[in-house]
């Protein structure tokens, strides 16, 4: 008897299963590469500052975390924007990596070369964060043009944000006591098999031919999306604010060194990277709306309470905490991005959503040092918290009003 059409036949849907599942991993391997480029140089910014011809630590080190951030902020949604219209996603993600390495290069190369002065080292800076994040905002925009769950494929984005930061900052610190140079040199590197590493992926963006500009006016049409926004934004900011405050607040109350410090960061970023992917699984089975206002509720409660523990020991407790809630509702909130974002304006949404996010984390910077430094670690942290917690009461009413269908957000179970 000959083939009948339309047989269901369960090797092609395991052969369809593990190529999501592959692309899926390559994807996040690209992230996680990314972030880890990022956060090498980190920890040894004073002595790569002093290196590149900074003569002021402080003030230089400053100046060269914010050049890059705010490339983020005017790029992303033209990377985003620009991906959209043109109906591809590997060429901008590869050309973007590949301009990120190049600038890190040159950048660990100018020292030796020529004698740049700091003012053009940060046009440098800024312009390897203007490439930089075009391959970032790019790779999290391709997971969420898969199918198989957006909750899993925002997990599989969580857990290599997480474990990418996590990584990057002991690495790039035992780096710079060997060369201060060195995270440069590594971070260039890494971008190059980022972009190695996208060219092995399907490009599955909706194709179309639309300008720039009726893209991002596509997407005023969906205000839903302001609703991940904020939560993005705040998130961020208490990214920002551990990053800074919370770095000075154990070493100057509980007198920890720097290496102590590193493990009390760790305390947050380990749970916050491998659980994210579970709980974005969690949320394509119970939906967006629990994982997001209970989790950041919760998540505020515990900002405050590390700030006003007695211990080291029970501030190590609270930052566990604070990450096992950290990973319950960032991949909730990544995926109603892509619930609420047409498929053809993608791009521009998770854009959209990056750019929030880095606004929010030099807001922690800036807004936490500021109350800090004029109100004590306790007050910044209680403003920290609170902000989160405000947010979550806000916003239940918008988000229970938001409808999204189910079938199909949460139920693509033949490609999970």
């Amino acid at each position: 008897m000959g083939a009948t059409r339309g047989v269901f036949h369960p090797r092609a849907t395991i052969a369809a299963v593990e190529r999501i599942r592959r692309e899926r991993t390559l994807l996040a391997a690209v992230v996680f590469t990314v972030l880890l480029a990022q956060t090498l140089l980190y920890p040894g910014v004073p002595d790569l500052v002093s290196a590149l011809g900074a003569t002021t630590d402080l003030d230089a080190s400053m100046w060269f975390l914010v050049a890059e951030f705010a490339a983020f902020v005017v790029f992303v949604g033209v990377w985003g924007a620009a991906s959209d219209a043109a109906g591809k996603r590997v060429p901008f993600i590869a050309v973007g990596a590949v301009g990120g390495a190049v600038g890190y290069a040159v950048l660990a190369v100018a020292p030796a070369v020529t004698d740049l002065s700091f003012e053009a080292v940060l046009v440098i800076r800024a312009l390897q964060g203007a490439a930089t994040i075009g391959a970032f905002s790019l790779a999290m925009t391709m997971l969420m043009d898969l199918s198989g769950g957006h909750g899993k494929n925002m997990g599989a984005a969580g857990i290599a944000i997480g474990l990418g930061t996590a990584t990057g900052a002991p690495l790039g610190g035992q780096l710079t006591e060997i060369d201060p140079l060195g995270p440069l040199y590594l971070a260039s590197g890494l971008l190059l098999v980022a972009g190695l590493l996208v060219s092995r992926v399907a490009d599955r963006a909706p194709s179309r031919n639309e300008t720039l500009r009726t893209v991002a006016s596509n997407l005023t049409a969906t205000p839903t999306l302001t609703v991940p926004y904020a939560f993005g934004f705040i998130d961020r900011l208490t990214a920002g604010f551990f990053a800074l405050v919370g770095t000075l607040y154990f070493r100057t109350v509980f007198g920890l060194g720097p290496g102590a410090t590193g493990l009390m960061l760790a305390l947050f970023f380990a749970p916050f990277a491998l659980l994210q992917y579970p709980f974005g699984a969690l949320s394509d089975r119970v939906g967006r709306r629990l994982p997001i206002v209970g989790g950041s509720a919760l998540y505020g409660l515990c900002v405050v309470a590390v700030g006003r523990m007695p211990t080291v020991a029970l501030a190590g407790a609270g930052m566990v905490l604070v990450g096992v809630l950290g990973a319950l509702m960032a991949p909730a909130t990544m995926a109603l991005v892509t619930d609420l974002a047409p498929a053809s304006d993608r791009g521009t949404a998770m854009g959209g959503f990056n750019l929030f996010g880095s606004l929010g984390f030099l807001t922690g910077f800036l807004v936490g040092g500021t109350v800090a430094d004029a109100y004590g670690f306790g007050t910044a942290f209680l403003v920290a918290g609170s902000v989160e917690i405000a947010l979550a009461l806000v916003t239940l009413p918008l988000l229970l009003r938001i409808d999204v269908e189910r079938t199909e957000t949460f139920g693509e179970t033949e490609e999970t």
